[in-house]
Order: structure tokens, then C-alpha cells, then sequence
């Protein structure tokens, strides 16, 4: 038989045996007021270090798991929203200058004229040479585009009307700085900027965001005659003799403006065989609806 453990409750006495002493060897206390000690457990204490350990092990696997399944089961409407946030962009850099014109946010003007992306876009995927490739979704390429340029893949997106909106990707001063600039259908003026940034600093370089600081890009131009120059934000203020193609630097924001001003033309200058191609078939059709005009 096992041997038990009793502790006398007048003075102390640990007895070892089947059953509690007639009466306690010490103190003479009765067979009463002995009480058997019951070995504990190893997670019995939960101020134990095991417990502590083994309790906070559970809980973290339990609050991944629930984490992990909502993640799972949000994660339909987060690609859907992510996605319609892509195309509110896309359109928002489109119709940004009429925007400002009617005194409207973009978003406000889209919506109240009922325009719509899947109606009035077409995305499309370009290789190295400027010419269109199938297979790729554009807006999964959109998740990685700096991995999407390194793989010759670029993304592009043609409106009905003959502009085009080119996705960029730079860093900032603190992050990465991402958007899409619109073109007119010459492939040289600019026809809106829109831009979002990771962590860029508030009232600083976060400025890039802001509609008012992105109306400065409507109508510069991304090439200087024959030659691709892009827009950059010049510190100090756009000079006289580039003011089609340069913007007032952010006061304050110089990194991050560098880091623009480098996103636009390191994004743009994938895009030159396709720009300078269809610059090439524009220059013609303008030429001749000039002559169509001036026999009337």
C-alpha cells in the first residue's frame, strides 16, 4: 500500500503511513485533527511557472486560430474592397482636372455622372516592347508591381476615349509611395495624378495625397520634344524654361519629393515603347484632322 502523508493541524507534525496516528507523538493532538496532504499536480498551482507557460501557450494558439479563420473568411470582401479601391483610383486620376473644374471632389464627379470602370476601362498587361500579352490579370500584378516590372510585365489601363493610366511605384522618405497618372490621348500630357503613400510625414511629405498638391500635374507634359523628361518636383519652385514638365516641391518634404519625382519617371520609362508608338500613330491623325479643319 502506498504510504500517505498527514499533517498535524495543532503543531505541525508531518506523520508518513496508511492512516493518520491515534494521537499526534508531539503535541498528543487526536487522530481528528490530522489531515492527509495530497500530492499536487504539476499544473495544479497557477502561479506555477508550468501553468503560466502552458496557459499562455494556449491562448496565443486559440487567438491565432480565430484570427487565421476570420482573416479566412473576410478575406472575399477585402480583395473585394481593395479592388474597388484600385479602380476608384484609376478613375479618380482620369477625371481629376474636370473635377476641379465643376468645383468637385473626383469621387463626388464620377458618382454623380454614373461613370464606371468595368464601362469605360480596359486593363491591359504590355511586355518589354510595348506590346500587349495574355494571361495576367492586371490587378494581381497591381499587389507586387515592382515584382511585375522586374518580370517584364506592365500593367496598363486604356480608357474608351483613348487616354491611358499608367500604375507607379517608388519609395518615399519613410515607405513606399505608389498611385497612377493619367495620360491624354497625345501620350504626353498629363491628365491627373493620383497618389497615396505609406508613411510619409503629416503635413510634409504626406502632402503627395492630397487632391489640392496633385492639381499642380494636370497639363505638364512627360516628354521635352522627342525626348522623355517625365515631371519632377524641383525644390525651390518650377523654373521658367521646364515649367511644362517640373512642379513645386513639398516645403520641408525634399526626400519625398525626390522620391516622387524618381517613381514617375523609373515607372513611366517602361511604358516608352507603347507611349512613343502610339505618340507616332497620334502625330498623323492630329495632322490630317488639321487639314480636314482647314478646308472647311
Amino acid at each position: 500500500m502506498a504510504t500517505k502523508k498527514f499533517k498535524c493541524n495543532i503543531c505541525g507534525y508531518i506523520h508518513e503511513g496508511a492512516a493518520a496516528p491515534e494521537k499526534c507523538p508531539l503535541c498528543g493532538a487526536p487522530a481528528s485533527e490530522f489531515t492527509e496532504l495530497k500530492k499536487k499536480g504539476l499544473f495544479s498551482d497557477p502561479n506555477s511557472n508550468p501553468y503560466i507557460i502552458v496557459y499562455s501557450t494556449v491562448m496565443v494558439v486559440v487567438v491565432a486560430l480565430l484570427l487565421a479563420v476570420a482573416s479566412l473568411s473576410l478575406k472575399d470582401r477585402q480583395y473585394a474592397n481593395e479592388l474597388n479601391e484600385k479602380k476608384n483610383s484609376i478613375l479618380q486620376s482620369l477625371f481629376a482636372a474636370e473635377a476641379a473644374a465643376n468645383d468637385q471632389e473626383a469621387a463626388d464627379y464620377i458618382a454623380a455622372r454614373g461613370i464606371s470602370y468595368d464601362a469605360f476601362i480596359r486593363g491591359i498587361v504590355l511586355d518589354s516592347e510595348g506590346r500587349e500579352i495574355e494571361g495576367d490579370d492586371v490587378f494581381e500584378l497591381l499587389k507586387d508591381l515592382p515584382g511585375a516590372f522586374a518580370d517584364g510585365k506592365f500593367p496598363l489601363f486604356v480608357a474608351e476615349d483613348g487616354r491611358v493610366v499608367v500604375p507607379l511605384t517608388g519609395m518615399g522618405l519613410w515607405g513606399p509611395v505608389w498611385g497612377y497618372m493619367a495620360l491624354e490621348g497625345d501620350m504626353d500630357t498629363v491628365a491627373g495624378i493620383v497618389m497615396a503613400h505609406k508613411g510619409e510625414t503629416p503635413g510634409l511629405g504626406a502632402e503627395i495625397s492630397t487632391p489640392k498638391f496633385q492639381a499642380h500635374f494636370v497639363g505638364k507634359k512627360i516628354f521635352r520634344g522627342d525626348e522623355f523628361v517625365a515631371v519632377s518636383l524641383r525644390k525651390g519652385g518650377a523654373t521658367a524654361e521646364n515649367i511644362d514638365h517640373e512642379v513645386d516641391a513639398i516645403t520641408g518634404g525634399t526626400k519625398t519629393s525626390d522620391g516622387v519625382s524618381a517613381m514617375i519617371y523609373n515607372s513611366l520609362e517602361h511604358y516608352l515603347p507603347y507611349l512613343e508608338a502610339h505618340r507616332t500613330a497620334e502625330a498623323p491623325a492630329m495632322s490630317n484632322a488639321t487639314n480636314a479643319a482647314s478646308h472647311e
